[in-house]
């Protein structure tokens, strides 16, 4: 219990310390005080008084003792213990993005560790935890879209639900126009001045009910920001497939529609990046993050519980005890 309690106590002032150097001089100082003190008899022999030993003798440096003590409870509460409890108070102007993920089947391939759907969902993450005074919300899409979270700025409510995508929660596809709908209808009545979307594919549109083209004139007139992210190696990646006799790794040809996604980017005022790799994919997410700025102003707060009062009430606890006891019990003089 004292080991916990010193694990949370620092000192105002711990020169103070340096004090109980002192002690042992006054120890020394109080023992030869004591043989100089003692009276002297000179007998022929101390036979008759082997027996004999007052009570007063044997406790005879309880008030020196006290004395010490008080003054150790003194030099504690004039070096100051006490606790300190740090706050932060975070305000500022944030900025409402959405995170479009695409979750179709191909998003399984291996060419990224463990593969792309999990290394966009870590990614991701991060990104989110290091957004603070923003709101955030997550659109997911394949062959159709669905809004997961809507704008907010409980992180742990977000993350627990990008958390719990995987692929085959929607129709299989991809429908990039739809995903891009659904991702600026979230911004529309955003009163935010920065609106940005994060859309991250694998693949080509191929289904779904709204026109890329269409989408992005939406963003347009809305002042949205859409970055796009083509994720996947060059050439061909091991994709997991179910057949009836289990799951077997096929090869297929990564399509990115490269030049869509940047299209849709340049006009809505965003970027458009290539991910190739989980490293590739963490340097977009943080060039982006850097990109797109906060207005954050953070005031720390350090506020201070003072513990000195107990040893000083100690310290004139043990000095009123030696004076009762050297005047009474200890008086030297009647």
């Amino acid at each position: 219990m004292l080991y916990d309690w010193l694990q949370h106590i620092s000192f105002a002032h711990p020169a103070f310390f340096g004090l109980f150097l002192g002690i042992p001089f006054l120890v020394y100082w109080q023992l030869k005080k004591a043989d100089r003190s003692q009276g002297t008899l000179v007998v022929s022999t101390v036979s008759p008084f082997g027996k004999v030993r007052s009570w007063k003798n044997s406790f005879r440096h309880t008030t020196w003792v006290l004395r010490i003590l008080m003054l150790s409870c003194l030099i504690v509460a004039l070096a100051r213990p006490q606790t300190r409890y740090d706050e932060q108070l975070v305000s500022g102007e944030g900025i409402d993005i959405v995170l479009c993920l695409d979750i179709s089947g191909s998003m399984l391939a291996q060419d990224f560790t463990p593969n792309r759907m999990e290394a966009a969902k870590n990614v991701a993450g991060e990104f989110i935890d290091n957004r603070p005074t923003d709101r955030i919300g997550l659109v997911i899409f394949s062959g159709e879209s669905f809004t997961m979270c809507p704008l907010t700025t409980d992180r742990s409510v977000l993350k627990a639900q990008l958390a719990s995508v995987q692929s085959g929660l929607l129709d299989d596809g991809t429908a990039i126009g739809s995903g891009l709908a659904t991702g600026v209808d979230r911004l529309r009545s955003s009163p935010s001045k920065s609106k940005v979307i994060i859309l991250l594919t694998d693949g080509e549109n191929n289904g779904g009910l709204i026109d890329p083209n269409t989408a992005k004139e939406i963003a347009k007139s809305l002042g949205v920001r859409v970055y796009t992210i083509g994720m996947g190696t060059e050439g061909y990646a091991p994709v997991p497939v179910r057949t009836a006799g289990g799951v077997i790794m096929e090869r297929e040809k990564v399509n990115i529609d490269e030049k869509l996604l940047t299209q849709i980017a340049t006009e809505t005022g965003g970027k458009y990046y290539r991910a190739r790799d989980n490293e590739g994919l963490k340097n977009i997410y943080t060039e982006i993050d850097k990109l797109e700025k906060s207005r954050v102003e953070v005031t720390a707060l350090k506020r201070y519980n003072e513990h000195f009062f107990p040893f000083a009430l100690a310290a004139a606890a043990l000095l009123l005890l030696e004076m009762a006891l050297r005047f009474t019990l200890f008086r030297k003089f009647p």
